[in-house]
C-alpha cells in the first residue's frame, strides 16, 4: 500500500466516518479475523503439553525398588532405593483383581467406556451444582486423570482454573486419541496416588492390605475407592464413602475394616527376602533388576544351617555368623549370608564382608609356602614348646589353644592341629615380609601394612580379613594354587587369575587339612570336621573369642562360614569345632547328597614314600614329598646338636618387683638349651653355677647382663633384661 492510499483512506474517514469503514463485506472479514485471532488464543491458552505414547510411559515409569534374582531368573529379594515415594514395579491390568477393576471404575469414571476423554455429561453437572452453589467433585475422567499423571503442569497446586480445566479435556482426548482403554487403565492404576506414600495399586495393596493387587477383593477395592478423592481422610470417613460407594444399606464392617487398613504397615514379602545384605550391596538404583550367580536353593541351605546353629548356641553364646559357598570351577558365589537376624544387635551390618580377625585361618597359606620353599615337609618335626620372641613392643609368647604343649610334632600334626608354636617357628623360616606378600597375593587384600606392622603374631592371624576372601583363597589351594577373582554378578568377566602357590605345595598342603588322623590330638576322631568323603578344612578362633571361623573346600565347593559378634565382644564357650564347623558341615553335607566329594588328582612332582619316626614321636605313615625332599626316617634334634643358649630370660624382658610379696618368692628361673655341659652361667659378673643346675635368680632393680660361657670363657650367648 502506497503512501497516497493511506492518506486517501485518513481522508475518506475524515469525510465519512464510521460509515465507510463498515460496509457489509468489510464488517463481515472483521469479524472472521476477530473470531480466527480468539481461537488462536483460546487454542494457544488451552493447548496441552505433549504427552508420551502408552509404550514410552510405561518405560519411564521408575519404581522405588530394585530386585535381585539368583542364576535361574528365581526373585530372591528386593531393596528400595527411591526413599520419596513407594512404587512397586508397573502392575499389568491383568494382574489386578476383576473386582477392583470394576469397583474403581464405577467411582472414578462410571461412563469410561462409552466417552472420548471427557464425560460431556458429568462436565454438565458439575457447572449445574457450581451455579446452584452445591459441592461436588469435579468431572474429570480417568484420562484426563492420567494425562495430568504425565504432564504434572496439567494439575499444579494453585493453577486449577477453568484455563487448567480446559487443558486437561483436551489433553484427556488427545490420549484416547493414541491409548487404548485398557491402557489407560492400567496406567491410571499404576499412577493414581493412594495413601501416604504409596503409590499404585501395587504399593496400596502391599502396604494397607498385606496383598498383590490380584488377591483385592470387593470391599478392599471399596476402600481403595473411598481414598482416591481423599488420600489423606479418617478412617470415618473412608468408611462412610465405601458405604455409599457400596449402595448397601448395613455398612457397619467398613468402620473396622477402615481403622485397619490405616493401621500399622502390613508385612507382605512379595519375594523370599533370602539375601538382604547382597541386595543392599548391589541394588543402588531404583528400577534395577540384577542377576547374581547365587543359587537360591543352595543360599537356603546356608540360612537354615546357620540358623539352626546360632539358634543352638543362644544370643548369650553368639549372636552372629555368615557363610559364603563358592562353586570351585567357575568362582561363582552361589551363597552369600550376611546374617541371619535373630539376636543380633547389628543385623544390617554384612558379615560375609566385613573385617574380622583370621585367627588361625592363615596357617595353610604359611605351611604351604614353606614347603613350596623347600623348608619344612609335611613330615619335618618342629618343637612345640614353650617360646619367647623379642619384639619391638615387648616379648611375645605364643602358646595353643589348650594352653599346653605337646613336644616335638610332624608339620602335618602341627597343621591339622592348628598347634600355635610350630606355626610362629615356621614364619620365623619364611620370613614375616614375604609371608604377608603372600597373603596379599592369595586376595587378602586387607594387608595393605609392612610385614613388621603384623610381627610374629601374623603366624596365628592378627590380620584382618573377610569371609570372602577366606573362600577365594581356599579355593585358590582347591585349584592348585591358582587364585582368581570370585563372581557375584552372573555374566561378569572374571580377570586377573595369577598363580600364588606352586600345585605341589597346595597339593600337599590340602591333603594335610583333610587328614583326619593328623587332627585327631587336638580335635578327637570323630569332630565336625570329618566327613564321609574327602574334603579339607580349617578351623580359627581368634584372639579373645572374638570370631570363629571354619574355611574347607571339596573338589567342587568351597565353604566359608564365620560365627560371632558383629559388635565385638567375645563369644562365651565357643571354639572353632562347635561354632563354625557344624555350619561348614551341614551345608558341605547337602552340597554332597546325591555326589560324595573325591580327592584332587596328585600333580606331578610329589613322591610318596613311607616314613618312621625316632623315639615313636608319630606313628609310621605314608607321607608325600615334594620331588628332591623326601626322606624315609625322621628324627628329632638331638640336644647335644643344638646351639647351646639362653632361652629364659629373653633380651628386652623387663620385670617387675611387687612390693606386697616377698623378695624371696620373686626368684626367675633361667632356662637353657642345647647341649650345656661343662658351661657356666654369670649375672653381672657373678657366677651363678653350672648352667644345667636350672638357678633361679633375684636380681635387684636395674639393668642386668646375664651371660653364658664355654669351658674356655668364651661368652657363647647372653641376654639384657631390666628389673624395676
Amino acid at each position: 500500500m502506497t503512501v497516497g492510499r493511506v492518506r486517501g483512506l485518513i481522508r475518506d474517514w475524515d469525510e465519512r466516518g464510521w460509515r465507510g469503514v463498515f460496509t457489509p463485506p468489510r464488517i463481515v472479514l472483521i469479524a472472521s479475523l476477530t473470531l480466527i485471532a480468539a481461537y488462536a488464543a483460546l487454542d494457544w491458552r488451552t493447548l496441552p503439553p505433549p504427552l508420551p505414547d502408552y509404550a514410552t510411559a510405561k518405560s519411564a515409569y521408575t519404581p522405588s525398588e530394585a530386585w535381585l534374582y539368583d542364576r535361574n531368573g528365581r526373585l530372591i529379594d528386593s531393596a528400595r532405593v527411591n526413599f520419596a515415594v513407594r512404587r512397586l514395579a508397573w502392575t499389568p491390568l491383568d494382574q489386578v483383581s476383576p473386582a477392583a477393576r470394576t469397583v474403581i471404575l464405577a467411582a472414578e469414571d462410571k461412563r469410561f467406556a462409552s466417552h472420548g476423554g471427557v464425560d460431556w455429561l458429568a462436565v454438565g453437572g458439575a457447572i449445574r451444582n457450581r451455579l446452584e452453589g452445591k459441592s461436588g467433585r469435579g468431572a474429570s475422567t480417568l484420562s484426563m486423570q492420567v494425562a495430568a499423571f504425565l504432564a504434572p503442569e496439567l494439575d499444579r497446586p494453585g493453577s486449577r482454573g477453568a484455563w487448567t480445566k480446559l487443558r486437561q479435556m483436551r489433553a484427556g482426548m488427545g490420549l484416547e486419541a493414541r491409548w487404548s482403554k485398557d491402557q489407560i487403565l492400567e496406567a491410571y492404576l499404576n499412577l493414581a496416588g493412594f495413601r501416604g506414600e504409596a503409590q499404585g495399586i501395587g504399593a496400596a495393596a502391599l502396604g494397607l492390605f498385606g496383598k498383590t493387587p490380584a488377591a483385592l477383593t470387593r470391599d478392599d477395592a471399596l476402600l481403595l475407592a473411598a481414598l482416591l478423592p481423599d488420600p489423606g481422610a479418617s478412617a470415618d470417613k473412608i468408611a462412610k464413602r465405601a458405604c455409599a460407594l457400596a449402595h448397601e444399606s448395613d455398612c457397619t464392617r467398613f468402620t473396622g475394616m477402615a481403622a485397619s487398613m490405616l493401621g500399622p504397615a502390613r508385612s507382605l514379602a512379595l519375594d523370599p527376602g533370602l539375601a538382604p545384605h547382597l541386595a543392599n550391596m548391589l541394588l543402588t538404583e531404583p528400577g534395577m533388576k540384577i542377576t547374581t550367580t547365587i543359587d537360591a536353593s543352595v543360599q537356603q541351605v546356608a540360612i537354615e544351617a546357620l540358623k539352626r546353629q546360632l539358634q543352638g548356641l543362644g544370643g548369650t553364646r553368639a549372636r552372629d555368623g555368615a557363610v559364603v559357598v563358592v562353586d570351585n570351577a567357575t568362582g561363582d558365589i552361589l551363597a552369600m549370608v550376611g546374617g541371619i537376624g535373630g539376636n543380633s544387635t547389628a543385623p544390617s551390618v554384612n558379615g560375609a564382608t566385613a573385617y574380622r580377625q583370621a585367627g588361625s585361618t592363615l596357617k595353610p597359606f604359611l605351611y604351604a609356602q614353606a614347603i613350596e620353599k623347600g623348608y619344612l615337609t609335611p613330615a619335618s618335626i618342629l618343637d612345640d614348646s614353650p617360646v619367647q620372641l623379642d619384639t619391638a613392643s615387648g616379648l611375645y609368647v605364643p602358646q595353643n589353644y589348650d594352653k599346653g604343649f605337646k613336644g616335638p610334632v610332624s608339620a602335618r600334626v602341627a597343621l591339622a592341629g592348628s598347634l600355635n608354636v610350630p606355626a610362629v617357628r615356621t614364619l620365623l623360616l619364611v620370613g614375616v615380609e614375604a609371608f604377608r606378600d603372600r597373603l596379599f597375593d592369595t586376595g587378602y587384600a586387607g594387608l595393605t601394612e609392612a610385614g613388621d606392622y603384623y610381627g610374629f603374631s601374623l603366624a596365628l592371624g592378627s590380620a584382618e580379613v573377610t569371609l570372602v576372601e577366606q573362600a577365594a583363597a581356599y579355593r585358590s589351594l582347591a585349584l592348585g594354587g591358582r587364585w582368581t577373582p570370585l563372581r557375584i554378578v552372573k555374566g561378569d568377566a572374571i580377570d586377573g587369575e595369577r598363580r600364588t602357590t606352586s600345585p605341589q605345595a597346595a597339593w600337599i598342603v590340602a591333603d594335610m587339612l583333610a587328614d583326619p588322623n593328623a587332627r585327631a590330638a587336638t580335635f578327637g576322631i570323630d569332630s565336625a570336621l570329618r566327613l564321609p568323603f574327602w574334603a579339607a578344612a580349617k578351623t580359627g578362633t581368634s584372639k579373645a573369642m572374638r570370631d570363629n571361623w571354619c574355611v574347607g573346600f571339596s573338589d567342587r565347593f568351597t565353604v566359608a562360614v564365620w560365627v560371632g559378634n558383629l559388635e565385638g565382644d567375645p563369644m562365651r564357650a565357643v571354639s572353632g569345632t562347635s561354632g563354625a564347623a557344624p555350619v561348614w558341615r551341614d551345608v558341605m553335607m547337602a552340597l554332597h547328597a546325591g555326589q560324595p566329594g573325591k580327592a584332587p588328582a596328585r600333580p606331578a612332582g610329589i613322591d610318596e614314600r613311607r616314613v618312621t619316626f625316632a623315639g615313636g614321636i608319630e606313628q609310621p605313615r605314608r607321607e608325600f614329598f615334594v620331588a628332591g625332599t623326601g626322606m624315609t626316617q625322621v628324627a628329632a634334634t638331638p640336644p647335644e646338636s643344638r646351639r647351646p643358649r639362653i632361652t629364659n630370660p629373653v633380651t628386652g624382658s623387663v620385670y617387675a618387683l611387687d612390693p606386697d610379696i616377698p623378695p624371696e618368692r620373686q626368684r626367675m628361673a633361667v632356662a637353657v638349651g642345647g647341649d650345656v655341659t661343662g658351661h657356666r652361667l654369670l649375672l653381672d659378673k657373678r657366677d651363678l653355677g653350672s648352667a644345667d643346675s636350672h638357678p633361679m635368680i633375684l636380681a635387684p632393680p636395674g639393668r642386668h647382663t646375664l651371660k653364658l660361657i664355654d669351658l674356655s670363657g668364651r661368652v657363647v650367648d647372653q641376654v639384657l633384661f631390666t628389673v624395676r
